[in-house]
């Protein structure tokens, strides 16, 4: 019982590890104006194999290395949203990510039993539509002022064209794929090698 809860700790310091990089280097990557979050894949990888709580837990990692980003000005847009509504900002930020952990893990324990490949696989694609799907919702009902200028400005016919052009269309359709090919390969490397 020790050692496994030892190396569930140590696998998820290792986890949050690789957050805090993936957040802080692979932040430059852009698709276009976007910046597609790698960070997915350890939080699902981390839900996946030791639970929903250590997912949740790897989320909120990732969001608040997401908030630090926002203090710090690193994206345009969050630093307006922040701005704007400073408690619906960091609030979101951290509860997208413990939801894209929390949800997926919890799905995949539900589904594991019928099909390894399946739950993992619907754990994998979970997290991205969490990630995104909340940013776009949180967008469209407190942010819709910010949403129109970056519509303009990007040269997007409407706000509904800049989230479904440009937020999922490059960026969500980016990290889904990436997710579905990434996710499911290591997490089956580690289920391997730990036999």
């Amino acid at each position: 019982m020790t050692n496994t809860k030892t190396r569930k700790m140590v696998g998820t310091a290792l986890l949050a590890a690789i957050i805090v990089v993936l957040q802080t280097v692979a932040s430059g990557i852009k698709i276009g104006p976007f910046t597609p979050t790698f960070s997915l894949i350890p939080i699902v990888i981390g839900a996946i194999l030791y639970g929903e709580l250590y997912g949740a837990f790897l989320g909120l990692v990732f969001g608040i290395i997401v908030v630090i980003n926002v203090l710090s000005g690193a994206e345009a847009m969050s630093t307006l949203m922040l701005e704007m509504h400073p408690v619906i900002t960091v609030a979101l930020c951290l509860l997208k990510g413990i939801l894209a952990g929390y949800i997926p893990g919890l799905v995949y324990k539900a589904l594991k039993g019928t099909n390894e490949f399946v739950a993992t696989a619907a754990a994998a694609v979970l997290a991205p539509f969490i990630n995104t799907g909340l940013f776009c919702w949180a967008l469209v009902t407190f942010f819709s002022e910010i949403a129109a200028d970056f519509a303009a400005a990007l040269k997007f016919e409407s706000v509904g064209s800049f989230i479904m052009k440009g937020i999922v269309g490059l960026n969500f359709l980016f990290e889904l794929g990436v997710n579905m090919v990434l996710t499911p390969m290591i997490a089956r490397i580690i289920k391997a090698v730990r036999k």
